[in-house]
């Protein structure tokens, strides 16, 4: 009735009135439904992530322990060859020399004195460049409580990124694993032979080592921090680069969600804490590795299947994707070497990673006969872990993202494997010291500097 009393206006006024209050409790119900839904999906998304979390820790102990098990043979296997073969452990192990040392290393064609000084100084250009536009483009795997600080970006640098890094990058890598288990300080065979970024050289190209940057001190500080995270991922550059379709910026967006998701993993794997003996150096350089290869697990099988999503002329600015820092400096030290493309040393005896420790041991150390049993089940560990990073020999940089991460997991799967078998006989044998023999063996480097 009041509604008769009321003039046309007005009732026109009112009910338009009543429909915006009805649209507004409409849009209000509708806010509060996506809410509850995002909530859902949230708590959907959050309870998937903490399954695959789940099952990644279930698959990294399964694959642990079917590792352990292979270790155990092959150590069975070598120790039966030699048996039969009429072979002692301790007179195989024949001393070696400086040169010795340096030719024996899986990066030993890079070091050749003709040809080094001209790659260096390249390898140095696109290092340093680098560096200036906020990139780790270098290996940082100095000797001392960290081993490979940066190898969360690096990993994903190099995946898109070869170029701007050293040739030898993995060869060196896998030299300098070796080389961090033993000696707390680089010994005197070392050359300056890395780029790194730093004005006054604190890695493993070093000589001798000294008072490391505030550079380096933060590395140490952030090693469990991967601070770019997502960006290390060139997530721009292909979406401005690739002309996507929607289906195919739904897998791009699944691989951001990847990325995130790795990073994050590789914070919580991650061991902050750096040791200054040999057994916790090396555990801490299988807790850096196994978050490095989860990361990499985690972000592959949605980069595979975005890159299979690509057609040829998107896969082929895929494949370019990526600065140009370091790509002509590597085309024009090619040029000038005048020479084959060098390739890491895979095959032969590693002296300088097997003997040249186990030399410098008995040295520092001078082991009783008590001890020398562990000292030659840990010599025997080392002959297998080099065994295994041969059988997944660094000789060839893969021309596709997809593939250059696929070896990248291959081989720190590899070093993970060595970690492991160097671990446990590293153990028995450091807790059978005295505590001067362990103060000197943590101390290996710089002591036998000394006594040169």
């Amino acid at each position: 009735m009041r509604d008769r009393n009321l003039s046309r206006a007005a009732r026109r006024e009112l009910r338009a009135k009543q429909r915006e209050e009805l649209n507004e409790l409409r849009a209000s119900q509708r806010e509060d439904r996506q809410k509850a839904r995002a909530r859902i999906d949230d708590n959907q998304r959050d309870q998937a992530r903490q399954d695959r979390r789940e099952r990644r820790v279930e698959q990294r102990e399964f694959r642990r322990k079917e590792r352990a098990a292979q270790r155990e043979q092959r150590l069975r296997e070598r120790r039966q060859a030699r048996a039969d073969a009429g072979r002692d452990l301790r007179r195989d192990l024949r001393r070696v020399d400086r040169t010795q040392a340096r030719q024996g290393r899986f990066a030993a064609p890079f070091n050749d004195p003709g040809a080094r000084d001209a790659r260096r100084a390249s390898r140095l250009v696109a290092a340093r460049t680098a560096w200036r536009h906020g990139h780790h483009a270098h290996f940082v795997a100095w000797v001392g409580p960290v081993f490979w600080p940066y190898a969360y970006t690096d990993i994903f640098y190099y995946t898109f990124w070869p170029y701007a890094y050293d040739e030898g990058y993995w060869a060196y890598a896998y030299d300098d694993f070796f080389t961090a288990v033993f000696f707390a300080y680089p010994p005197d065979y070392y050359e300056d032979i890395y780029a790194g970024p730093y004005p006054a050289p604190a890695t493993t190209g070093t000589a001798r080592a000294i008072e490391p940057s505030r550079q380096v001190r933060r590395a140490v500080e952030q090693v469990c921090e991967p601070a770019e995270g997502v960006t290390a991922w060139p997530f721009a550059d292909i979406e401005k680069r690739i002309d996507l379709h929607d289906g195919q910026r739904a897998l791009l967006d699944e691989l951001k969600d990847a990325a995130a998701e790795a990073a994050d993993a590789f914070r919580t794997a991650c061991d902050p804490k750096f040791a200054l003996t040999p057994p916790g150096r090396l555990q801490g350089m299988i807790s850096r590795l196994e978050a490095t290869l989860e990361a990499v697990g985690i972000v592959r099988p949605p980069l595979e299947k975005f890159y299979e999503a690509l057609d040829d002329e998107q896969k082929a600015r895929f494949n370019a994707l990526g600065p140009k820092v370091g790509r002509d400096e590597a085309q024009s030290a090619r040029k000038e070497d005048k020479a084959m493309p060098l390739r890491a040393n895979c095959g032969g005896e590693k002296e300088g990673l097997t003997a040249l420790p186990m030399n410098r041991l008995e040295e520092v150390l001078k082991p009783t006969a008590a001890q020398h049993e562990k000292f030659d089940r840990l010599h025997d560990a080392t002959g297998i872990a080099v065994e295994t990073l041969q059988s997944a020999c660094p000789d060839t940089i893969a021309l596709t993202p997809v593939a250059r991460l696929e070896a990248t997991q291959n081989r720190l799967t590899a070093m993970l494997d060595a970690a492991e078998t160097v671990l446990p006989p590293l153990q028995d044998f450091y807790a059978a010291l005295s505590s001067e023999q362990k103060a000197r063996f943590n101390r290996l480097g710089r002591e036998t500097a000394r006594n040169e």
